[in-house]
């Protein structure tokens, strides 16, 4: 390798670790300006226009090409509220705390980057904090939910990312309580993979309740991933923005259960905007903990899935993937049979002879479309003729096997 393109890859390496602290998660502004400077040149100008006091715009414009009145005035509001968080910056302490837990730094180009990050474009994340594994696949389904799930939407859960990993699919998800947990739990169970994406630092296990399932995580291979460095804490924001994530290291997003307004479904419609699939598992529709499920059903968000089959025929590839079809339900005698035929039949008792006369009354018929009908069925093995006139046939069930072994 050249010394010089060592030296580029290292100096983009510590910048984004640095943008990383720097900007919130869904900074579109810090995207924008390093998707259109690179990582260490536009860590350099906001270096510059926070020690300076003052924004030079021509050196900005180099690079980024010409800004107008409301993009300068979005940039101005983007050095405000980086220049506190500027002053505690120590890229230093957040690798020597990445250190400590065992994690490292992934950016673009790293064969450990998930390239589904890179469709988010200017909200896509400066870099990755990784514990564990390399937190990409060939195939992977985000399982999603409410953290205050029911027995149903656990059991489910755990059915589908249990069925998953059978089949060699990765498990992506969230690490929160509920429906989130029991995706990952599913994965361990089936003796796969699986990844969780985190609001905080991957030094911190939120919830604390689940840390020895975020260690077991780890211990399986799979990986613990986030945005921010160790260190940070979660907050209400993160959360939703680290949903954006999972929709995006994924081929589809399942949600079991989710309310009228959840993160579940903000991680939906985020796949949706990416034009990744989405499904739902539908609830009982008294339940409050599948509303979010059916809103994105009725609204044409997701499709409905019920199965590990389905979402897999929904994550993979075309005609490779497909459900089986499902089996036939039960058939009965009369079901080929022609409108008219069905209608002389029904015209017929086990018990009680019926004359033509009668069977025509009750069928709707003529006699002569009855005597016609008759035949047929008798051929069939449906009727049999009796002294006092027509019944349906105790066998005719089996006369009708018989006839199709014989066919």
């Amino acid at each position: 390798m050249d010394p010089d393109d060592h030296t580029g890859r290292e100096s983009d390496r510590h910048a984004r670790a640095v943008w990383s602290a720097l900007a919130e998660p869904g900074d579109t502004v810090a995207g924008a300006l390093v998707q259109a400077c690179g990582a260490t040149s536009s860590l350099a100008w906001v270096a510059d226009a926070v020690e300076s006091g003052r924004a030079d715009w021509s050196r900005l414009e180099e690079a980024a090409g010409e800004l107008d009145a409301t993009l300068r005035r979005r940039v101005d509001a983007a050095v405000t509220r980086w220049t506190p968080r500027w002053r505690s910056l120590d890229p230093d302490r957040d690798r020597a705390a990445a250190a400590r837990c065992g994690a490292r730094l992934v950016v673009p180009g790293d064969a450990a980057w998930p390239n589904g990050l890179d469709d988010l474009g200017a909200l896509a994340p400066f870099a990755l904090w990784v514990r564990g594994g390399p937190p990409t696949a060939t195939r992977s389904v985000a399982i999603v939910g409410a953290r205050a799930s029911t027995t149903y939407g656990e059991r489910v859960t755990v059915d589908l990312a249990v069925e998953l990993a059978r089949q060699g699919w990765v498990v992506v998800s969230g690490g929160a309580y509920g429906i989130d947990a029991a995706a990952h739990r599913g994965a361990l169970l089936g003796g796969g993979t699986t990844h969780v994406v985190l609001a905080g630092g991957v030094d911190r296990a939120y919830p604390v309740g689940n840390a020895p399932l975020l260690e077991e995580v780890v211990r399986a291979g799979g990986s613990l991933v986030s945005e921010v460095p160790p260190g940070s804490t979660p907050s209400r924001g993160r959360f939703l923005q680290r949903n954006r994530l999972i929709a995006a290291v994924s081929h589809a997003t399942v949600v079991v259960e989710a309310a009228w307004r959840s993160g579940a479904a903000s991680t939906a419609h985020h796949a949706a905007r990416l034009l990744r699939p989405v499904g739902a598992v539908p609830g009982p529709v008294t339940s409050a903990a599948s509303a979010g499920c059916h809103r994105l059903l009725r609204d044409g968000v997701a499709v409905c899935v019920t199965d590990a089959a389905e979402v897999a025929e929904l994550a993979g590839a075309v005609g490779r993937d497909l459900a089986p079809a499902p089996a036939p339900g039960a058939t009965r005698a009369t079901d080929d049979l022609d409108p008219l035929a069905r209608r002389v039949h029904d015209g017929l008792s086990r018990r009680t002879a019926r004359d033509v006369e009668q069977v025509a009354a009750r069928a709707g018929a003529n006699v002569v479309e009855a005597r016609a009908m008759l035949g047929l069925l008798e051929l069939e093995g449906l009727a049999r003729r009796v002294p006092a006139g027509w019944v349906v046939t105790d066998r005719h069930e089996e006369r009708r096997g018989e006839k199709k072994r014989l066919s």
